[in-house]
C-alpha cells in the first residue's frame, strides 16, 4: 500500500465523515447479522442477499441514500472476505468484529483509474484524486502513484489526520550477491543489534513530549466525560501518539531498505510477541505478580516495533529471511562457542568465563543468530537450517 497524506477542505472533510460513517454502519450491520445465527437457525446472508437488502434499505432511508452506493457496497465486500479469510485453514485470521466511531474511520473505493476515480499531480509537492460524492481533494505527493491500481482506502487516524492509500505491491529488493550474512538481535535498551557491531535505537519521544503527555493524561482524568474539554485533551494526546507511531514507522521502512540492500540472507530470532507481551494481571482467584513491571516491559517492547521491523524485512527481501531459535544465544559465546549463564554480566556487556572474550551482550547475541545455529541445554550445536524456502529474487 502506498499511503499519501490526504489535504481535505472542512466542506471535503463533513462528506469523508458521512462516508465513513456509513461504511461503518453497513459493516456493523453485516456482523450483527452473522452473530445472531447458531447452529439450527438458517444460515446467515452472504453478500449478494447484503446487497439486495442495502438496496431496499436505500429506498427507505433517504440518509443512507444520500451517500455513495459504492462505499457502502465495499463495506460489504470487505466483511465478506474477512469472512473468508476467517474460515481459511491455510491462512486463518481474526472472526470480523465491531468497529468503533473515532477508532474505525475509513472507506475504500474500487473502479477503473479514468471512469470511477482518478488521480492528477498538480504540482511538484501536490496532487489530487476524486471521491465519489466529494469531488477532486488534494494530497501530498511524496512520491509517484504506482501504476495499475484499482482501488484506493481513506483513513482518518485518532488525530484527526485523513490519508488515502493506494493498493499497490511494490517490487522487492533485489539480493545485493555479496553472500553476506547478517544476524538481527531485538531489545529493549536496543532496538536492534547487528551482528557486525551496530546498534539501532528505535526514536520515541522526546523528554519534553513525554512530560506534556504524562500532564495531558492526568488532565484527562480530571475531565468530565463527554465535555467538549475531555475530547481537545483526548485529540491533543493522540496527536502526540500518532508522532511517535509515525516516528518507529519511518525507523523500520528505513531500516528494513538498507538491511535488506546490505545482506543476502538474513537471519531474526523467532520470538512469538504475541505471548510476550500478554497481560500479567491473572484473575480475581489467581492475581498475577509484579503486574505494573510486566506492563511496563511490554510497552517497551511494542514500542521497540520488534514484529514492524520483521514484517518489513520479509515483505522487502521475501525468500531471504530466516527464524532462528533464540535458546541460550544470550549465553553462549560468539567466540569459543561456551555456553554459560554467568558470562553475561549486565544487559550491556557480555565476558566469557571460560577464553575471556568480551563485547556487547546484544551484538554477541546477534553472532549467534548470524551463525545459525540453536544451542542446546547441554552446550551443544544444532543448526537450524532456514525457515523460508522461497526462491530468492537475485540481482541481474
Amino acid at each position: 500500500m502506498s499511503r499519501y497524506r490526504l489535504l481535505p477542505s472542512p466542506d471535503q472533510q463533513l462528506v469523508l465523515r458521512d462516508h465513513c460513517g456509513h461504511a461503518r454502519f453497513i459493516w456493523n450491520l453485516a456482523v450483527e447479522q452473522h452473530q445472531h445465527w447458531h447452529p439450527g437457525r438458517r444460515g446467515a446472508p452472504g453478500y449478494l442477499e447484503q446487497c439486495r437488502q442495502l438496496t431496499a434499505a436505500r429506498a427507505e432511508y433517504p440518509w443512507l441514500a444520500a451517500g455513495s452506493q459504492m462505499v457502502q457496497q465495499q463495506a460489504l465486500r470487505d466483511f465478506a472476505q474477512a469472512l473468508k479469510a476467517f474460515f481459511d485453514p491455510q491462512n486463518p485470521a481474526g472472526r470480523p468484529s465491531w468497529r468503533k466511531a473515532g477508532r474505525d474511520e475509513g472507506f475504500r473505493i474500487v473502479g477503473r483509474r479514468g471512469r470511477q476515480w482518478d488521480v492528477r499531480r498538480l504540482s511538484r509537492k501536490t496532487g489530487e484524486v476524486w471521491i465519489p460524492k466529494v469531488g477532486w481533494v488534494r494530497f501530498r505527493w511524496s512520491r509517484p502513484v504506482p501504476p495499475g491500481v484499482k482501488s484506493y482506502r481513506v483513513t482518518m487516524d485518532r488525530a484527526g489526520r485523513w490519508h488515502v492509500a493506494f493498493a499497490a505491491i511494490p517490487e522487492p529488493i533485489l539480493a545485493p550477491l555479496n553472500g553476506e550474512v547478517v544476524g538481527i538481535d531485538r531489545g529493549v535498551a536496543v532496538s536492534a543489534a547487528l551482528s557486525t557491531g551496530e546498534l539501532l535505537h528505535v526514536p520515541g519521544l522526546t523528554a519534553r513530549e513525554r512530560t506534556r503527555i504524562r500532564r495531558l493524561e492526568r488532565k484527562l482524568a480530571r475531565a468530565k466525560r463527554g465535555s467538549k474539554r475531555r475530547k481537545q485533551v483526548r485529540l491533543a494526546i493522540a496527536r502526540l501518539r500518532a508522532r511517535e507511531t509515525d516516528r518507529r514507522k519511518d525507523w523500520a521502512e528505513k531500516t528494513s531498505t538498507a538491511i535488506a540492500r546490505r545482506f543476502d540472507v538474513i537471519r531474526v530470532e523467532d520470538l512469538q510477541i504475541r505471548n510476550m507481551t500478554r497481560s500479567a494481571r491473572g484473575t480475581r482467584e489467581n492475581p498475577g505478580r509484579n503486574v505494573v513491571t510486566k506492563a511496563g516491559l511490554n510497552r517497551e517492547i511494542l514500542a521497540s516495533g520488534w514484529g514492524l521491523l520483521v514484517r518489513r524485512l520479509k515483505e522487502k527481501a521475501p525468500g531471504r529471511v530466516e527464524k532462528i531459535k533464540p535458546v541460550f544465544t544470550s549465553q553462549r559465546c560468539s567466540a569459543c562457542g561456551y555456553v554459560d549463564g554467568k558470562s553475561r554480566e549486565s544487559q550491556a556487556r557480555f565476558a566469557c568465563t571460560a577464553c575471556g572474550f568480551a563485547c556487547n551482550a546484544d551484538v554477541n547475541a546477534a553472532r549467534n543468530i548470524a551463525a545459525g545455529h540453536v544451542v542446546t541445554a547441554r552446550g551443544g550445536l544444532r543448526d537450524t537450517g532456514p525457515v523460508n524456502r522461497e526462491p530468492q529474487l537475485l540481482a541481474s
